[in-house]
């Protein structure tokens, strides 16, 4: 499994939406369930998919599909 189709399972299972839904537009301005609970629950799943523990910043800052890639990124994850 690539860490794409990881990263995009978290999402898909955390929001109940399919992979298609999944754009660059997918963020917490654009998702009407997207609150802070779901916030953790995306943020703990992520961490656990791929075995890293975000600073806080990071977990305030996790408002999107694209952010999400790119917290990664800064801890050596490439999607």
């Amino acid at each position: 499994m690539s860490n794409l189709e990881k990263y995009n399972g978290v999402f898909t299972e955390t929001f109940a939406v399919t992979v298609e839904k999944l754009s660059n537009d997918f963020s917490s301005d654009t998702v009407a369930n997207w609150d802070s609970v779901l916030q953790l629950s995306l943020v703990t799943s992520i961490e656990d998919a791929f075995d890293v523990m975000f600073e806080p910043e990071d977990i305030m800052d996790f408002k999107s599909y694209v952010i999400g890639k790119e917290i990664l990124l800064k801890y050596g994850i490439e999607i």
